[in-house]
């Protein structure tokens, strides 16, 4: 978890920025795209609105390096909490999404792309469609939100953008080698797992977020065999 300083969150802030992503995956402050190493868009399928969060179902390739594509479509600086699996993605711990975890800062009308788990300021080890019981979160015996990819989004309180000291933080645990007897039995559930280095980095903000999330995507990630058989998609 990443320390204070001066009360103000010590967070992260990607230095990774893209093209503005497509408009039809979003909240009204974000979009958030999933996208393959080549640049691809995976498929989704929206269901229907509740509230502010937006929910939609993803098709996932077995085997598949993906990154996590998230455009702010404000002109104000937005703090993202994200979760794959229900694991916060910077510190590695179960997330409820909250304004205490460890969360990226977007710029005004910016996009970052996140590419893996976060081990140090410098790299990350990647993101990759597997079967669940190779998955992260597994590895810690987490299924509080299996086959999940959640961003929460945060406002900022003081709008005044100060910089904090750069330091780095404890890298989260890898993955054991150990499974029990129940995630054999779910070989058909998709999961994320903890793949190879790679060099992503970053720097730490001052931001003061607001106490509560103004926005929410869940995106809910299938095997298209599952997508097929619950009509999500037409097969």
């Amino acid at each position: 978890m990443l320390k204070r300083v001066l009360a103000f969150a010590c967070l992260l802030m990607s230095l990774a920025s893209g093209a503005t992503a497509e408009a039809g995956r979003a909240s009204r402050e974000v979009t958030v795209e999933i996208v393959d190493e080549h640049g691809a868009v995976f498929q989704q399928v929206p269901t229907r609105p509740a509230g502010k969060a937006y929910r939609a179902y993803l098709q996932a390739e077995q085997g598949a390096r993906y990154r996590i594509r998230v455009a702010n479509r404000t002109g104000e600086r937005l703090g993202i909490v994200v979760a794959v699996d229900g694991r916060n993605i910077i510190s590695g711990a179960r997330s409820d999404l909250g304004k205490g975890e460890p969360m990226y800062i977007l710029a005004p009308w910016d996009t970052g792309e996140y590419s893996g788990w976060r081990t140090s300021l410098a790299d990350v080890h990647e993101f990759y469609f597997t079967d669940w019981q190779e998955s992260y979160a597994e590895a810690f015996g987490d299924r509080s939100a299996r086959g999940v990819i959640a961003v929460a989004v945060y406002k900022e309180k003081d709008r005044q953008w100060q910089d904090a000291a750069a330091s780095v933080m404890p890298a989260p645990a890898a993955p054991g080698s150990a499974r029990d007897s129940a995630a054999k039995a779910e070989r058909s559930e998709p999961g994320t797992g903890y793949g190879d280095r790679r060099d992503e980095p970053a720097v730490r903000v001052a931001f003061d977020a607001e106490s509560r999330a103004s926005s929410r995507v869940f995106l809910k990630y299938e095997w298209r065999e599952a997508l097929c058989r619950k009509a999500v998609i037409d097969c």
